[in-house]
């Protein structure tokens, strides 16, 4: 069998639209059996992630997060992806990783959205800005191509270059404001290293839809308790988020919320379970990514590049 090495070439024959399609698709497969293994030394975390998906194959994937890093100039975020063939596990290809994170988080995101944000959203705010922060404009033009973006970070540079970076391609503009930013926003996509909840549910309105990305870690949070008791919350899988990040597993320990309170994750694409359900109610979806999802996104990748 040739083993294939993909890398960022292969951008070219990717699609985000298609990229969600196939998440969902992979979701009809049988259920997905996946390990997450964490270790922890101070700031730095090291995440091994496999998946195993009947029909679909085998996926192992390890990253390091050092969050120092950026003060050297170097990436946080690196590791390895690799995909097995489901009927022999023979090794079928080497898959950059910073390409398969980004098509995944970002095509994570963008399936829940296209699921419960409201069809007519036109504003949409990202918050942070980091490389996901890219990600998510590229991710959210494809299904909202009316869009206009705000970005807001907490150091206000960071956003004046991200809205640099994407002049003359969407709208787009930096706004120093959070709670002026959310009050007009139709989607709301955060994407940061916050530790302590930012987002306050009180500045909240009816109808938008919120999208979580960033807490990884059982200490890590981006929004506060009003916003989980306002919304409806909805996860990509359960089995990696409730008992495993801050976002959920500290207001569930606490009894802020239940976990009937979960509303559906993409296991029930299929039930209608997974829609917004009113133009007036409060959406929140937790991004938690997952291996079955990298070995989702990796599957499509390398069917791409097949496809030529």
């Amino acid at each position: 069998m040739t083993i294939q090495i993909i890398g960022f070439e292969a951008e070219a024959k990717l699609d985000w639209i298609a990229l969600t399609e196939a998440l969902a698709a992979g979701h009809d497969l049988p259920r997905a059996e996946i390990t997450d293994g964490f270790l922890y030394r101070g700031e730095d975390t090291l995440l091994n992630r496999a998946a195993w998906i009947d029909g679909m194959g085998l996926a192992v994937k390890s990253a390091t997060i050092f969050p120092g890093n950026a003060a050297q100039d170097k990436p946080t975020i690196n590791g390895a992806v690799t995909l097995f063939s489901d009927d022999a596990g023979e090794l079928e290809a080497v898959v950059d990783f910073h390409l398969v994170t980004k098509w995944k988080t970002a095509g994570d995101s963008l399936l829940a959205a296209r699921r419960l944000a409201r069809p007519d959203s036109r504003r949409i705010l990202i918050v942070g800005a980091g490389t996901v922060a890219h990600s998510l404009v590229e991710a959210y033009s494809a299904a909202f191509p009316d869009a206009a973006f705000t970005v807001w970070n907490r150091t206000p540079a960071g956003a004046e270059a991200i809205a640099a970076d994407f002049a003359g391609t969407v709208e787009i503009a930096a706004e120093p404001d959070l709670q002026a930013a959310m009050g007009v926003a139709d989607i709301i996509t955060s994407a940061t290293m916050a530790r302590e909840p930012f987002i306050r549910g009180d500045w909240l309105k009816p109808g938008q839809h919120l999208d979580l990305i960033g807490a990884f870690r059982p200490d890590m949070r981006e929004a506060d308790d009003t916003a989980l008791t306002r919304a409806r919350i909805f996860v990509d899988s359960r089995d990696t988020t409730l008992a495993h990040i801050g976002e959920l597993k500290i207001p569930l320990e606490a009894g802020t919320i239940a976990d009937d309170d979960v509303v559906a994750d993409y296991t029930e694409l299929g039930s209608g379970r997974f829609a917004r359900v009113s133009d007036d109610e409060i959406t929140l979806f937790k991004n938690g990514g997952g291996a079955h999802l990298d070995l989702m996104t990796g599957r499509y990748i390398l069917d791409a590049v097949r496809a030529g």
